[in-house]
């Protein structure tokens, strides 16, 4: 039957659309990366997701970010993104979490429920976590690296974290993951050295705050404000999302040689 998913189950075939509309998908991080994996996720008839992120929409989120509109600037992006994914696909179940994730909240989610979790936010000490609840649990799990400051969507790839290099994120979590005895990770990285943004004070938020009303974890108390586009941290996140969808339905695209 004629369906809005019949286009993806032309190249994918009915079971693997049975396979993705029976898994649940963790999705750490509603921002620039994770907002797309949402929405990818969301149009190829994953049946569940679980989107965990403590923060609200700003107006200099406008730039890269596909839940923000200026509707939507001040509101949760959980709850965007929910009100979101029911309008694409209502058979859907999204559960939300206004979680900011680390060690100290991990105990709000049980990794065995989940097919498949997404690592898109900026904290090491939360990456590692998930990272290493998934594979103490099982799942399969995917990375995001550094996207800030890039301007080449075409450099990212997808790789295991100890084939990385350049990337000062990827450098950092090599290390951590060796440290603790974690042998590989699927992650999306890129070898582009990153752009020194630019020192306007003129446009910083570090002048200019302007985070919504109830916001915990402000810009002004990062040590770098990082500059982005509306093209790279979209790149990233449909590759998460594809690399999902491949690994759930068993699906891989033929390598040419």
């Amino acid at each position: 039957m004629l369906n809005q998913f019949s286009r993806t189950q032309l190249l994918y075939g009915e079971d693997a659309m049975a396979m993705l509309a029976s898994s649940r998908v963790a999705i750490f991080g509603i921002g620039g990366v994770g907002g797309y994996v949402v929405e990818a996720l969301a149009r190829s008839g994953i049946g569940a997701m679980d989107l965990i992120d403590d923060d609200k929409i700003c107006l200099t989120n406008l730039n890269r970010q596909i839940l923000a509109t200026r509707k939507t600037v001040g509101q949760y992006k959980v709850d965007v993104a929910a009100q979101r994914v029911a309008e694409i696909n209502p058979h859907c179940e999204v559960r939300t979490y206004k979680t900011f994730y680390l060690p100290e909240t991990q105990d709000q989610f049980d990794f065995s429920e989940y097919q498949y979790v997404v690592d898109a936010i900026d904290t090491v000490t939360g990456k590692l976590a998930i990272i290493e609840n998934a594979k103490k649990t099982g799942v399969p799990v995917i990375s995001s690296m550094g996207a800030g400051n890039k301007v080449d969507a075409s450099a990212f790839e997808v790789a295991d974290i100890y084939e990385t290099s350049v990337c000062p994120l990827a450098k950092v979590m090599r290390h951590e993951c060796r440290k603790r005895g974690i042998r590989d990770l699927k992650v999306v990285y890129s070898k582009e050295k990153p752009v020194r943004p630019l020192e306007d004070m003129s446009i910083s938020c570090r002048q200019h705050c302007i985070c919504p009303p109830g916001t915990v974890r402000k810009c002004t108390v990062r040590r770098d404000i990082p500059g982005s586009t509306a093209f790279v941290p979209s790149t990233v996140g449909l590759i998460i999302a594809g690399e999902i969808i491949n690994d759930l339905t068993g699906r891989r695209p033929e390598k040419t040689t």
